[in-house]
């Protein structure tokens, strides 16, 4: 059951809606009420989705999604559009707002699993938040993970070491460093290391304490990888040490080959990293999350 259908379950009437600094936008809804209300946002730290995918706001009314208009944000974080209106009936009895990621085109009319931001609403305003349980459930604030340089896939690792991530303790078992919640469904993790201000993926994974989809990597060695997150980069070589070490959360499915604007874990990777030794990333879900509210006034 998804959240939609436990909403429907146990649905409530009330409410209009408002948001917070940023992007000046509004919604569509649909009603057979003539009058209409202004629907007007503002976010922070939305991206560029590309011309593939599109936002979409989506207002629970009455148990059930009803789509309250799409809009794109460019590079400068500007949104393609300023307002939309929303039926009176449909404004006065919604009780939450969604915030999802969409195809551009040739998607279903429902809304898909990628919930960015969420938040009831409550004497006609409406706070966002990625924490919010119709969206990611968490603002990461609890993620951590330290590191190490290695590359398991290879018999020379005293040579190569600084051409592998991985995150794991080998003192402990091996055992897994990252400390993760668990994701919903249109979400997933992705490690990365950026080197000369390029980001490489280190590969997806749900579960931080199991491999990820790729293994140790199409350029690792020929011997085999522990069973955590990581990646060796043998052929080509990568030098990792003086990178940037990054865990970001990105959507399903995903809109760019480059990290997702969540990224709660950051760390560098120091030039005198010793081969096994952990290090250290830094919290960086405040920096990252984004964010919104939402007002709706007469037309």
């Amino acid at each position: 059951m998804n959240f939609f259908q436990r909403f429907q379950a146990n649905s409530i009437t009330v409410g209009c809606l408002a948001l917070g600094a940023g992007l000046l936008l509004s919604a569509c809804g649909s009603s057979n009420n003539s009058e209409s209300m202004k629907l007007a946002f503002s976010f922070s730290g939305l991206e560029d989705l590309g011309s593939d995918f599109v936002y979409e706001g989506w207002l629970i009314v009455n148990g059930s999604p009803v789509s309250a208009g799409r809009f794109t944000v460019n590079g400068n974080g500007q949104a393609s559009l300023s307002e939309f209106t929303v039926s009176e009936d449909t404004a006065l009895n919604a009780t939450k707002y969604v915030l999802t990621i969409e195809p551009a085109t040739g998607d279903d009319p429902a809304p898909s699993d990628t919930h960015l931001l969420a938040g009831d609403i409550s004497g006609g305003t409406a706070s966002l938040s990625v924490s919010d349980a119709a969206a990611l459930g968490s603002d990461f604030s609890a993620a951590s993970g330290p590191f190490i340089l290695n590359t398991p896939s290879t018999a020379s690792t005293d040579a190569d070491f600084n051409q592998g991530i991985w995150w794991l303790d080998p003192a402990d078992g091996p055992s897994a460093t990252l400390v993760l919640p668990t994701l919903p469904a249109g979400w997933s993790y992705e490690g990365w290391v950026v080197v000369d201000g390029t980001p490489v993926s280190t590969g997806r994974f749900t579960d931080p304490s199991a491999a990820d989809a790729d293994g140790a990597g199409p350029t690792s060695g020929p011997d085999g990888f522990p069973p955590f997150p990581g990646q060796d980069y043998i052929d080509p070589a990568l030098d990792l040490h003086g990178g940037t070490a990054m865990i970001s959360v990105e959507p399903q499915p995903d809109n760019s080959t480059a990290p997702f604007t969540l990224k709660p874990l950051v760390g560098p990777i120091p030039m005198g990293l010793a081969i096994g030794t952990l290090s250290l990333m830094n919290n960086n879900a405040a920096a990252t999350n984004p964010s919104g509210n939402a007002s709706l006034s007469s037309s």
